[in-house]
């Protein structure tokens, strides 16, 4: 995450992070069901008003490192060097994201996402946003000849990749396998 500049960003961000530990903390403890708005706001000693300015719902507490993710994959596309693949360059974020999802400190939080309907269903509108947003990044670089179709279809696969290689019993050489089946496609694409 890009650190803060100013004072005012940095407690913000500092009011951010104390809020979603503090939920993160409660719904491990008690369950994601049974903790309410009001039970996070009072554990982190903020106003819910102050809550809802910094995260618009409860899932989104859960996945607090969304906007994250995302600018992580733009910036993999973005920041990659002059005439370096695209694939490789995804490739190797997802990579690192999938490492950091199967450390064993996450395993109870997947857990939790798992066993509550609300939180698959954000996760999924969660990974529709970031794939069009990635979609977007790729078709307007202009050192990336393709359809449209075809950035979202890569970038699906790219977000998909993710998903996939962490329910995995070996998620790195899972990310390999699946980024081998990307690449052929995006070949495919390229040339046609």
């Amino acid at each position: 995450m890009t650190e803060p500049s100013g004072r005012r960003e940095r407690k913000k961000a500092a009011t951010r992070q104390k809020i979603a530990d503090a939920a993160l903390r409660l719904f491990l403890e008690r369950g994601y069901d049974e903790v309410g708005i009001r039970d996070v706001a009072a554990e982190a000693d903020v106003a819910v008003t102050t809550l809802f300015s910094h995260f618009a719902s409860k899932e989104a507490l859960v996945f607090e490192q969304d906007e994250d993710f995302e600018q992580r994959l733009v910036q993999a596309v973005t920041g990659r060097a002059p005439h370096e693949p695209l694939i490789p360059a995804l490739r190797r974020e997802i990579q690192a994201l999938v490492r950091h999802c199967t450390a064993e400190a996450a395993a109870p939080i997947w857990l939790m996402i798992d066993a509550s309907p609300a939180l698959r269903k954000y996760e999924e509108s969660m990974r529709l946003r970031h794939a069009e947003s990635l979609a977007a990044i790729i078709a307007a670089d202009p050192g990336l000849p393709q359809t449209t179709t075809a950035a979202r279809t890569i970038a699906r696969f790219v977000i998909d990749a993710y998903s996939l290689a962490r329910e995995e019993a070996e998620p790195e050489a899972a990310v390999d396998e699946i980024f081998r089946m990307i690449e052929a496609a995006w070949e495919v694409a390229r040339s046609a």
